[in-house]
């Protein structure tokens, strides 16, 4: 291994060897206790700690860093109190997950280290997020987010680079090629020789880099970061490494030659790199071996004081307190002018009105830019705020989730637009395991509203029609708003944008064009999770939102005998309870109507609770009416046939006369 200083100084030199000791002293202590059982699972860097180490060296600690599970270097050379981190491995409270997530699965603000999920590829798209942000305010920062070889198969890794690509940003994408994921090999990973060649493809500056050469390290990334400051743009760089331990301390190098291990041991990062600060009289071994001693006594001191620590004492509050991050409603009362609107120039003023209301807001979406989305919602959008603002992306919804998150991250407020609801299935992970976890995990909101507009009646087919809400009420950590009327689509639209947790809000195509309402012309909130009661009855509860809303009236219009309290949940997460439990010990009988598909719906859920809650006071079983339990055809005969609304009215009296 050659080392080539270049413009570094001794005192340059002889940091760098410190800051490599750190993480290896660190791990050779964590595989004692680990033996000890005192540690539980343990993802070892050793071999490939000159990456971590020199990455963050070279960077300023106001610049953002991805790091992965390997690199402990990232953690220490930032500093953080080795106490902090130790409780963290024991899951102590004094960590950073409250004992909720292990290793390094979490971020701190205070040392701007964004941790990775195992899902891997998300943290990729955060890394655009935070980039964009940085740029967006013109601040001369750069990102640097790590990967490993084996999750350059996923397809987020791809759709980050497009989105960095296109977009210019200033994000290094370090990739971290230590031989193996987990047991697979390289050569059953991918076939092109090099994956620093796949920046070929998007356009993208690539080098391989001796990953085990802290100096080369050091000096290419200063380099390269002094160009992207000037010249945003993203690079991808591949480092050459090798993993010296298991995938995790258990699963063992049994997969790997003998004469592979053999040789890349003669490549120890660590080892070599002492050699030649000896050969330089830079490291004496008097030097050496105190600042192991140094190293040493601040490990077991830290140790010490994780071990003291009390362990966690589980509270019900405590948990579900931290679901989501804590949101003070602002009441903004609407004021006239009013006007008569569409659905969809209701969405269309609140997404405007909180443009201006909001600097650091971004709009992404396919198409949303000049052409004004496919629903033409945003027309006009790029005139008032600017394509910055109102951003035209690939087509790639699983990066581009993601990089709402490091958008949020990063001080910045985003809407994701999904062309239609059933396309979120290719960004389902990040929106189920990223931003509904991420307050949870590790304290972090997540400021994205992602809107879906969705729904059936306009014969589009099984890919076009979906009403998909079901996926995400399930999901701690997410709100689901779904409004019926222009009135409360402006106004929780508004709220949703302003609430810093996940947000997905329906919007059904259909009423889109169809339902007009009085609307405020100024700028109004509603608060998530109250219902609305539009009709009042005696008889019977009839429980519904979106489109069926309108069906629900239309029926009641033509029976005009039937009593009901007819009540639109407006917000599914968080569900008003108390309205629909407060109508149902009333009427006595309940009925809901959804336009999803029965089985696992939210009507189950809202029927379990009516019965867990209300059953004493119920002079009938609980209705479900809901779409067949099959994909929504394409042909008008078949989509009536599966869509409740032919079947509700039968139901109704069917209940009524129970």
């Amino acid at each position: 291994m050659i080392f080539y200083r270049q413009n570094l100084t001794d005192s340059q030199l002889l940091d760098l060897y410190k800051k490599i000791l750190k993480p290896r002293l660190i791990e050779e202590k964590m595989l004692i206790l680990i033996r000890q059982g005192k540690v539980s699972k343990w993802f070892s860097g050793i071999g490939q700690e000159a990456i971590a180490v020199g990455v963050t060296a070279a960077l300023d600690e106001s610049e953002y860093i991805l790091p992965m599970h390997r690199n402990l270097g990232v953690f220490t050379t930032r500093n953080i109190p080795l106490r902090r981190l130790f409780s963290q491995w024991q899951g102590k409270a004094s960590g950073f997950t409250k004992g909720r997530d292990r290793s390094f699965h979490f971020g701190t603000q205070e040392y701007n280290i964004i941790g990775m999920i195992s899902h891997l590829g998300p943290q990729l798209g955060i890394a655009d997020g935070i980039a964009l942000a940085d740029k967006l305010q013109n601040n001369k920062k750069v990102t640097a987010v790590f990967t490993g070889e084996g999750a350059t198969s996923e397809g987020d890794f791809h759709e980050a680079l497009n989105i960095a690509a296109v977009w210019k940003l200033p994000v290094m994408f370090i990739i971290e090629n230590n031989g193996y994921g987990l047991s697979t090999p390289t050569n059953e990973q991918y076939s092109c020789e090099n994956l620093a060649d796949k920046g070929i493809g998007y356009g993208i500056e690539s080098y391989i880099i001796d990953g085990n050469n802290i100096v080369e390290i050091f000096n290419k990334i200063t380099k390269l970061k002094e160009e992207m400051q000037e010249d945003p743009h993203p690079v991808l760089l591949e480092f050459k490494t090798f993993r010296m331990r298991g995938h995790e301390e258990a699963s063992g190098t049994k997969y790997v030659p003998e004469e592979l291990m053999d040789e890349w041991a003669t490549k120890d990062p660590v080892g070599n790199y002492r050699n030649y600060l000896t050969e330089l009289g830079i490291l004496t071994a008097e030097i050496d071996e105190k600042l192991h001693e140094e190293i040493k006594h601040e490990i077991d001191i830290n140790l010490s004081i994780a071990n003291a620590e009390m362990d966690i004492v589980p509270t019900l509050s405590g948990e579900l307190d931290d679901v989501y991050k804590p949101y003070n409603f602002e009441e903004v009362n609407p004021t006239l002018p009013s006007e008569n609107i569409r659905f969809i120039d209701a969405i269309s003023s609140g997404l405007k009105q909180s443009m201006l209301r909001h600097e650091n807001l971004v709009i992404m979406g396919q198409d949303i830019a000049e052409y004004g989305g496919a629903f033409k919602i945003t027309d006009g959008f790029t005139n008032l705020f600017g394509k910055e603002r109102v951003r035209n992306t690939p087509i790639c919804e699983s990066a581009v989730v993601s990089t709402g998150m490091g958008l949020s991250i990063n001080g910045y407020k985003a809407i994701v637009e999904m062309q239609f609801a059933d396309f979120v299935s290719t960004g389902f992970n990040p929106i189920v395991n990223l931003l509904a976890k991420s307050h949870y995990r590790w304290g972090e909101k997540a400021d994205v509203v992602v809107r879906m507009p969705c729904g059936g009646g306009t014969q589009a087919g099984p890919f076009h029609s979906q009403t998909n809400e079901a996926w995400f009420t399930k999901t701690p950590g997410l709100k689901v708003v779904y409004p019926a009327f222009p009135y409360d689509a402006k106004g929780l639209l508004n709220t949703s944008i302003n609430d810093p947790n996940p947000v997905l809000f329906f919007e059904h195509k259909q009423l889109y064009r169809s339902i007009y309402q009085e609307v405020p012309a100024d700028y109004y909130t509603i608060p998530l999770g109250k219902a609305a009661l539009l009709k009042e009855g005696s008889a019977v509860t009839i429980i519904t939102f979106g489109a069926p809303v309108h069906w629900a009236l239309e029926t009641l219009a033509n029976n005009p005998e039937i009593e009901a309290d007819l009540i639109d949940l407006r917000t599914l997460q968080p569900l008003d309870t108390e309205a629909i439990f407060n109508s149902v010990k009333k009427t006595g009988k309940a009925i809901i109507y959804q336009e999803d598909t029965l089985f696992g719906g939210i009507a189950s859920d809202i029927s379990a609770l009516i019965m867990e809650e209300c059953f004493e006071y119920l002079d009938a079983p609980v209705k479900r009416v809901a779409s067949l339990d099959s994909p929504i055809p394409f042909t008008k005969a078949l989509e009536d046939q599966f869509l409740p609304k032919n079947r509700f009215e039968q139901v109704l009296k069917e209940l009524l006369e129970y």
